[in-house]
C-alpha cells in the first residue's frame, strides 16, 4: 500500500514531537516542540481536522510564550568558592561521575586537595542553582590550569561558560590570572573550548588569554 506524501508529512510532524521530549535542555525541548507542532498544525489543517490544528497552534503559542519569557529574563551567574572535602562537593562529584572521570580522574580528583600548587574549586551558579564546578590548579603566578570544567546537562548551552570566560572575567582578574590553559580529547569539549574563545596551541591544549 502507498503511502501518500501528506502522511509522510504527519509522520515527520510526530517524530519531530517526539525528539523534543528527549531534549534535557528546556530551550531545546521548546524550541524542536515548537518546530514539530507548527508541522501538525499544518498536517492538521491539510487533512482538514480542525482540532488537530488548533490544539498544536496552541501549544505552538505557549511555547513561543515561554521562549519569550526565558530570553528576556537576565539571568544571574556566580562563581562560588567551594570546599573539596565538603559531603555535597563530594555527592555532586560522585552523580556526575560517568562524565566527569572523562575529564579528570578519580585518582586526580584525590590529589586535588593534596597539591603543593594553589588549587581552585568552585560552583558554577546560575540563578542560584548550581549548574557546574569548575577546578583549576595555578601552574605559575599567572596562569591557571583548568582541570574540570563540567556543567549538567540541562545548562549545556554555552552561556556559563561565556559568561565567566568572556563577558565577566572579574573573579580571574582579582586572583591575578591572566592565561588559561585547557586539555580536551572528546569532540564536544574541544567544540566548546573553542566556542568560548579558547585557542589550540598543541594536540588537546587550548590556551585563553584574558
Amino acid at each position: 500500500m502507498e503511502v501518500a506524501w501528506i502522511d509522510w508529512f504527519g509522520y515527520i510532524a510526530s517524530l519531530v514531537v517526539l525528539v523534543s521530549l528527549t531534549m534535557v535542555s528546556i530551550i531545546k525541548l521548546r524550541w524542536i516542540n515548537l518546530i514539530g507542532c507548527l508541522l501538525f498544525s499544518i498536517f492538521g489543517f491539510l487533512i482538514n481536522s480542525l482540532p488537530t490544528a488548533l490544539m498544536n497552534l496552541g501549544i505552538s503559542c505557549i511555547n513561543i510564550y515561554y521562549l519569550y519569557n526565558i530570553y528576556r529574563t537576565k539571568e544571574e551567574f556566580v562563581l562560588l568558592e567551594a570546599e573539596s572535602n565538603s559531603k555535597y562537593f563530594k555527592h555532586f562529584l560522585s552523580v556526575n561521575e560517568e562524565e566527569v572521570k572523562k575529564q579528570i580522574s578519580n585518582e586526580e580528583l584525590e590529589k586535588q586537595s593534596s597539591e603543593k600548587n594553589e588549587m581552585i574549586n568552585l560552583y558554577m551558579l546560575r540563578n542560584n542553582n548550581i549548574a557546574g564546578i569548575l577546578l583549576g590548579e595555578k601552574i605559575e603566578k599567572d596562569i591557571l590550569l583548568i582541570k574540570l570544567d563540567y556543567v549538567i546537562p540541562a545548562y549545556r548551552d554555552y552561556k556559563l561558560g561565556n559568561y565567566f570566560f568572556n563577558e565577566n572575567i572579574k573573579y580571574f582578574k582579582d586572583n591575578k590570572i591572566n592565561k588559561l590553559v585547557a586539555k580536551a580529547t572528546e569532540k564536544s569539549h574541544k567544540k566548546y573550548l573553542e566556542k568560548i574563545g579558547f585557542v589550540k596551541e598543541a594536540k588537546n591544549l587550548y590556551v585563553k588569554t584574558i
